[in-house]
């Protein structure tokens, strides 16, 4: 899979219940969960003091990653993503080719 970095600003629209974003944001947490435990789901911060989140996510290429992955949270409708794709640097170093 690939991996790649994803910035996630999510706006809960004006006039929504408590209630229906209490319910979105337990199912959400939910399917990271699973998204997780599947490898799509690898790695997620919010930085301090902002309302977004950056993650590292996979999948086989872009349009799964939007379609089967990140098209299946449910909070995706209040969601606006920024998607970077990512490869391998050769001085990572915690890359197994570090000293390459």
């Amino acid at each position: 899979m690939r991996e790649f970095l994803v910035e996630i600003t999510t706006t809960v629209p004006e006039g929504t219940s408590q209630d229906e974003v209490d319910r979105r944001r337990a199912a959400e947490a939910v399917r990271a969960r699973e998204l997780a435990a599947t490898g799509n789901l690898a790695r997620l911060w919010r930085p301090v003091g902002e309302l977004r989140s950056i993650g590292i996510w996979r999948a086989t290429d872009e349009e799964q990653l939007h379609a089967k992955v990140l098209g299946t949270l449910p909070l995706r409708p209040w969601m606006t993503f920024t998607v970077t794709a990512l490869q391998s640097h050769p001085n990572d170093p915690g890359g197994t080719d570090a000293t390459q």
